[in-house]
């Protein structure tokens, strides 16, 4: 049983790792191009509040997340683009504190509420703590993005498990949203920590296996590097096929990113 406490203090600190890449930045960074097409640092920032604004509905008012899931199925494509161009259009000082109050209230209300939840999201419901660890992995990801764009170097942290074991259990909806069967087999997933201990998934006499860096597995999963420009590998023509396509966050399939982008 995952530890809702746990992801929610991660969530927190990853939240604040972002928030310092660029709380001092002046206005005129804020729209650089990043390496997501068309959008800039104010895009990057406005969708993280965009989306915990979402969430913040799916746990205060579920019932009324029907008609947001209708609005967001008619808009298709468009619908987080717009939400990210609309948030972006904001003066930088309104758009941080509209952000840092958005994770506060999500995280409060996530930490609210009853064991056993189930939260209605753009797919299938969600506990609290997959909600949570949901809302690490994006921001850590578009927290990538910022940093490619500035430059920076982050340190991997033992919040990656957080995402790694997303990655690990989004392998079905990744073949499902290229309309292509699941194996019905499990693989195991073997990747080094940033302690360099080992973080282990699956069977461990699974014939399909991955392996590399936790950084490497979860920069492949959130489509921020291809994985041609990484340590992961795969064993096995189901594995082979599942890196190609991965992705933890919902939405249409992603582009991810060219190889030797960023070498």
């Amino acid at each position: 049983m995952a530890d809702l406490t746990a992801i929610l203090d991660d969530l927190g600190a990853e939240s604040w790792e972002v928030d310092g890449l660029v709380a001092t930045l002046p206005p005129d960074q804020w729209r650089l191009p990043t390496p997501a097409p068309g959008w800039t640092i104010a895009h990057q920032i406005a969708h993280l509040a965009w989306t915990d604004r979402k969430a913040l509905l799916a746990a205060r008012a579920p019932d009324d997340f029907g008609d947001e899931y209708q609005c967001a199925l008619a808009a298709g494509g468009d619908y987080i683009d717009e939400g990210a161009a609309e948030g972006a259009g904001q003066p930088v000082p309104d758009l941080l504190a509209q952000w840092r109050q958005d994770r506060a209230e999500l995280s409060a209300a996530l930490a609210a509420l009853p064991a056993g939840t189930r939260l209605p999201w753009y797919g299938l419901p969600m506990s609290a703590a997959s909600m949570a660890t949901g809302r690490m992995m994006e921001t850590w990801a578009h927290g990538q993005d910022i940093a490619d764009t500035l430059g920076a170097e982050r340190r991997p942290t033992a919040r990656l498990r957080h995402i790694a074991r997303f990655g690990v259990r989004t392998r079905d909806f990744s073949f499902q949203l290229h309309s292509l069967a699941p194996p019905e087999e499990e693989f195991r997933v073997e990747l080094t920590a940033p302690d360099g201990s080992t973080w282990a998934f699956g069977p461990e006499d699974a014939a399909q296996r991955v392996t590399g860096s936790a950084l490497g597995f979860c920069l492949v999963v959130t489509q921020r590097r291809h994985l041609a420009d990484t340590d992961v590998r795969a064993t096995g023509a189901g594995a082979g096929q599942w890196l190609g396509i991965a992705q933890a966050f919902a939405g249409l399939p992603g582009r991810g990113r060219e190889p030797g982008q960023f070498t």
